[in-house]
């Protein structure tokens, strides 16, 4: 059966109109964004089969281009879109956090940074240059690995910052393996580059790393 013989308040579209987006499966959410599914299914149909294969939302949206375009109904137009959509989430967080007290505000700083790294599957050093309110000068990835680690040069890291004249900065980095506990190496980096820092007048406020599912600071674990 087609969508558009489904009862009014069942289909995806008119049901987001009436009570709003929120009340939205992922499925109907994603069936949205296809729009159309194929002659054996319906655009809900297939945005479940995506969610299960894979791995839900996050998932879909990480999903390579070949193995997005591999599914039947999907191609490089879809691909491009949810990219696109993935982009738009992005750049609105950083919208949110370039407006408030980004330290005061650490929920918004770690939706940001999770939304940057959580679906890396290479370690990536992230810094935030702030200014003194803590707003958002720049972002800036300077770092990147292998599945096992990146290696941190610190006097680039200054360099950045006296590049952004920032006054305080926020690391981050991600844990592909999806545990994001602090290792010794993550503890003796940050406290190194603290030093440095201090001693050109920046402050480095805090040290986020990025699992699968979480995001653990070690200003809040008293490790810096």
């Amino acid at each position: 059966m087609a969508i558009s013989d489904w009862p009014v308040n069942e289909r995806p579209r008119e049901k987001l109109l009436l009570k709003g987006a929120a009340s939205l499966s992922d499925a109907e959410l994603l069936a949205l964004f296809l729009r159309t599914g194929t002659r054996q299914v319906t655009a809900v149909d297939l945005a479940r089969a995506m969610l299960r294969e894979f791995g839900g939302l996050r998932g879909t949206l990480g999903a390579s281009q070949s193995r997005f375009c591999a599914r039947p109904g999907l191609g490089v137009t879809q691909y491009a879109q949810l990219q696109a959509v993935r982009e738009l989430a992005q750049r609105s967080l950083q919208e949110k956090l370039v407006r408030v007290d980004a330290f005061a505000n650490s929920g918004v700083t770690r939706r940001f940074i999770q939304s940057r790294l959580a679906d890396r599957t290479r370690e990536v050093f992230m810094v935030l240059f702030l200014d003194n309110r803590h707003r958002l000068i720049a972002e800036e990835e300077l770092f990147l690995g292998t599945i096992d680690g990146a290696t941190v040069h610190p006097r680039e890291v200054v360099r950045r910052a006296l590049f952004h004249n920032a006054a305080a900065l926020i690391l981050a980095h991600n844990h592909p393996s999806g545990v994001c506990e602090p290792s010794q190496a993550d503890i003796s980096i940050t406290r190194r580059l603290k030093r440095l820092l201090e001693e050109v007048d920046i402050r480095t406020l805090d040290h986020l790393i990025v699992g699968e599912a979480e995001v653990q600071s070690l200003a809040e674990q008293g490790l810096m």
